[in-house]
């Protein structure tokens, strides 16, 4: 559970024993309509809803909770069953969740049926039956405090209510609270069906408290964990639940019980009930001596209550809580915290931190441009790719599938502990410095810890990387590699070339293999055989790179950084520009076949992905769009991520794109064009800076200007050779994957890549479920029996579950969730701290700062774009996105100008933008939520700031 080191076991809490529950109805017996909180267990959630689940699990653990029942989700299915409200559902399964103007008019029409529809007389008895006293009344939906979607807020509560019938009229406004704008529009962008989901009422002794208000056991802004934040004010705790108070902050360290922040505010507003029923606001005066609302004493009480909570659900809790005029704390709500990103956990393998050890880790996913979630298997191949590393490093790991120590997971993103990096003297020098030109703002976000105590320098020596470093130069020949480059730049692009065919004849398993071998072919390339190729290329754009900075040092003050850029504008022998360029030149060709241009425009993406699979679309663009995947279909978006489909398989993102390009109707826009003149600028400038030095210097500057242009172009091929390897690995593990299905075990071949290495091989020598028994009756399969776990595997890869089908299942349900996510954290201490959300203020004067990337200004309208598969870009708009990999280069050729959330001066993002010359500012910290689609920006790629 949100993968959090525990400092006590979840079974300190004192025991107690639960009453027997009824048992949840079977076969012809009625659900219950009501239900006491004492009868109602975590199981009965389809039954009472997340908060009437939640009640009735912290009453049965022994927690103050105030006594109460619940009316179950049978009662709102009897009462609305023989409405219309089976119309309104159907309407809303075929409407987009953006368009709100729609689910408005319909939640309005669902809550006016609910409203009308008649409540039978053994219901309303039954309701009136438990409206004893002044109650609350609070709706339960099934769809409510989950772990990945709260809902806080979204259904109807009403408090203080007194006598039979107002207690039913507020259970029935409750039910129609279902169907509020804010909670079909939640829903909608959750994912979450509307037919599905039902409402329970909880029905609840009113708490008349002097004071009350909301507690976090985790930091929700910083995400620290083990750290109470409380928010309190006088009267019923709605004041600060609906905002209507300023009301007094406080934070308690958990573990020690100190009050580390106190923040009071003016509570200028008190909820209170009224004798006869319903709530009023009541102004209070100021206070003139600023005296808090709540002692220290009740302080330390909540923020214990709350730890007993969090351990009970082994997760972060929201809680609202409130104090009786006897000074009795009571526990009335606890919902999981649903905003904060999980921690990563460690390997087995590596031992885990030491207890009160802080780590630090920083997020590889993003650094590359990925935002989304990566697939298990995606993650397992990564794991494997690290052992090379390591083994390269002469550091061999003791379990391959695991990975080196230092890699780690966490919301499906790829993790590495940096601790012993940033306490290395060598590491807090070369890391940030390597992260300046690829993601500055993790690199200014690590340099903000080094002066924490926790993170002192351990390492002093420089001779151990030294001796590493000259360790690996030596086994690779790469000073040998990068001045064979810098004296005949043929040589290096002759020598990828050869190691590129190589590479082809040796990926693919032998013909024959069986589905084991294949795996194991998989598991070999992987963990050995693919990464150290990397080495031999490098060195050549490594070397270009070197003279760029060589003719800054020589020009010293007589260059401005953005003429050095112009000389990487157009760079040739760059695959991934190449690879937009025969795109673009395919466009061309399409636009001249009219049929072909009015069938692109036409059709949607997805039909035309399937024509061409086909083989049925017009020549021109059916033969044109082969022999482009023939050379690029190895590429996709996320192409880091094995378990994602290849362009090959799945053409529809560079259909859309070709699409797009063909809307392009400036020739002075073409993207040849503006390459051309990129080239003929960045020609022209290292003569200008040549002739700037003048004599020998001038002869030095240009030499290394044109080598640059030479090799700086080959910084692609390393990322571009592993995606090949990557891609027939995919390929490899389909073929495991179509074995696995023929055999009952997955539902089709691409399942496979949501299990890991362990977990296919344990399939493979599972029987199948002709073996293991025939189909039950009612279609479920036989589960097999699981396998033994691995001795040292991961917590993540063991041995084959029961039902694996519903792993799987279950697996790709976390993966959507994940890529609704907004926000991954660029690096993460171990006990939940973002530093970043620490240091991080909103954007001043319309103005957000980020690197400078691509000089130049622009401004234009911006696009939004979360995911560019079918994202549709109007020549000279903005591109606004998280991050970018490969897959998104095809935008920027018809893009005005870029801002990207994550990156350096050196990411890929950024030296593409230059090399199209369009002005680019990246490392923008929320730039996907402060800019909307269509919001005029200005862009200065030089300063790197995006006015709105």
């Amino acid at each position: 559970m949100d993968g959090m080191e525990r400092d006590r076991p979840a079974d300190d809490i004192p025991p107690t024993t639960p009453p027997a529950r009824p048992p949840l109805p079977r076969g012809d017996v009625p659900p219950p309509l009501i239900l006491k909180f004492e009868d109602i267990g975590a199981e009965m959630l389809p039954l009472v809803g997340g908060k009437a689940a939640n009640l009735g699990v912290l009453t049965s653990a022994g927690l103050p909770v105030p006594p109460g029942l619940c009316v179950t989700t049978e009662a709102y299915r009897r009462v609305t069953e023989r409405t219309a409200l089976k119309d309104v559902l159907a309407a809303l399964a075929t409407t987009p969740a953006g368009d709100i103007p729609a689910l408005n008019a319909l939640a309005a029409k669902a809550r006016g049926i609910v409203l009308a529809a008649p409540v039978p007389d053994d219901i309303a008895d039954t309701v009136r039956g438990g409206a004893n006293g002044p109650v609350a009344v609070r709706s339960s939906a099934t769809a409510e405090d989950l772990p990945h979607a709260s809902f806080a807020g979204q259904q109807d509560t009403y408090l203080n209510m007194i006598g039979a019938d107002a207690v039913l009229d507020a259970v029935r406004r409750c039910w129609a609270s279902l169907w509020t704008d804010r909670a079909v529009a939640y829903r909608a962008a959750n994912g979450i069906g509307h037919g599905a989901v039902r409402l329970a009422v909880v029905i609840q002794k009113m708490v008349q408290s002097e004071t009350a208000g909301v507690m976090f056991t985790a930091n929700p802004v910083t995400g620290r964990r083990h750290e109470a934040v409380i928010d309190a004010s006088p009267g019923l705790g709605e004041a600060v639940v609906s905002g209507a108070v300023n009301p007094d902050h406080f934070v308690v360290d958990t573990a020690t019980g100190r009050i580390t922040e106190r923040r009071l505010g003016d509570k200028l507003v008190a909820v209170r009930s009224l004798a006869g029923g319903g709530v009023e606001h009541v102004e209070t005066p100021a206070d003139p001596v600023e005296s808090a609302c709540i002692t220290d004493a009740q302080l330390g009480a909540l923020a214990e209550l709350g730890d007993r909570v969090e351990r009970h659900y082994r997760t972060p809790q929201d809680i609202e809580w409130a104090i009786d005029a006897a000074g009795v704390l009571w526990l009335t709500q606890a919902r999981p915290i649903t905003t904060l990103y999980p921690i990563p956990h460690h390997a087995e393998s590596s031992g885990g931190p030491v207890p009160g050890d802080t780590r630090i880790y920083f997020c590889f996913s993003l650094a590359q441009g990925l935002y989304r979630p990566i697939t298990p298997m995606g993650m397992s191949a990564f794991r494997l790719l690290s052992s090379s590393v390591f083994e390269m490093l002469g550091t061999p790991v003791a379990d391959r599938l695991a990975g080196a120590p230092p890699v780690t997971e966490a919301g499906g993103r790829l993790f590495f502990d940096v601790t012993g990096l940033i306490r290395s003297r060598v590491g807090r020098v070369a890391f940030p410095k390597v992260l300046d030109v690829m993601e500055a703002r993790s690199a200014k976000v690590l340099r903000g810890l080094f002066d924490d105590p926790r993170f002192g320098v351990i390492q002093p020596s420089l001779r151990p990387p030294l001796r590493r470093a000259v360790r690996i130069a030596a086994r690779f020949h790469i000073p040998r590699r990068a001045v064979r480059a810098l004296r005949a730049p043929a040589s290096a692009h002759r020598d990828v070339e050869l190691l590129r065919e190589r590479l082809r004849g040796r990926l693919p398993a032998p013909r024959g293999a069986t589905p084991a071998e294949r795996l194991d072919h998989v598991e070999r390339m992987l963990g050995g055989q693919i990464f150290p190729l990397l080495p031999t290329i490098a060195p050549a754009a490594a070397a270009g790179f070197a003279m760029l900075g060589l003719a800054a040092l020589v020009l010293g003050d007589r260059v401005r950084p953005d003429e050095l850029e112009t000389v990487l504008r157009g760079l040739p022998h760059n695959v991934t520009t190449e690879m937009d360029l025969a795109l673009w030149r395919l466009a061309t060709r399409v636009r001249e076949d009219g049929e072909a241009a009015s069938l692109l425009l036409g059709a949607p993406a997805t039909e035309l992905a399937e024509r061409f699979h086909a083989g049925t679309l017009p020549g021109v663009l059916g033969s044109g769009l082969a022999d482009f995947l023939s050379v690029y279909g190895v590429r996709a978006v996320a192409e880091i991520d094995l378990g994602l489909p290849r362009w090959s398989e799945d053409p529809t993102h560079i259909i859309g794109v070709l699409a797009n390009y063909l809307r392009l109707e400036d020739p002075a826009l073409a993207p040849d064009a503006l390459f051309a003149r990129g080239a003929a600028e960045a020609t022209l400038m290292i003569k200008t800076l040549g002739g700037r030095a003048g004599g020998l210097r001038g002869r030095l500057v240009r030499f290394a200007l044109g080598r640059t242009r030479a090799l700086a172009g080959l910084r692609e091929m390393p990322k571009y050779v592993m995606v090949t390897a990557l891609a027939a690995m995919r390929a490899e593990l389909l073929a495991v994957g179509a074995e696995l299905a023929s055999r009952g075990l997955l539902s089709r071949a691409d399942d496979v890549f949501f299990l890991t290495f362990r977990e296919a091989r344990a399939a493979l020598t599972a029987p199948s479920s002709r073996e293991a028994g025939a189909p039950t009756a009612d279609g479920d399969r036989p589960t097999p029996a699981p396998a033994p776990a691995e001795a040292g595997a991961h917590p993540s890869e063991v041995a084959v579950r029961p039902a694996l089908g519903d792993l799987v299942a279950r697996r790709r349900a976390e993966a959507a969730r994940e890529l609704r996510r907004r926000h991954v954290p660029r690096v993460l201490l171990s006990d939940g701290t973002e530093p970043e959300a620490i240091a991080v203020r909103a954007p001043v004067d319309g103005a957000l700062t980020g690197t400078p990337a691509s000089a130049g200004t622009v401004t234009g309208r911006a696009r939004v774009v979360l995911d560019p598969v079918g994202a549709h870009l109007e020549p000279g708009e903005i591109l606004v996105c998280p991050s970018t990999d490969p897959g998104w280069t095809p935008l920027f050729l018809t893009a005005g100008g870029l801002v990207m959330e994550m990156g350096g001066a050196n990411s890929h993002g950024a030296v593409v933008a230059r090399e199209y010359g369009i002005p680019a500012v990246v490392g923008v910290s929320g730039a996907a939520e402060h800019i909307v689609t269509g919001q005029e920006i200005t862009v200065d790629g030089a300063s790197g700031v995006v006015t709105t």
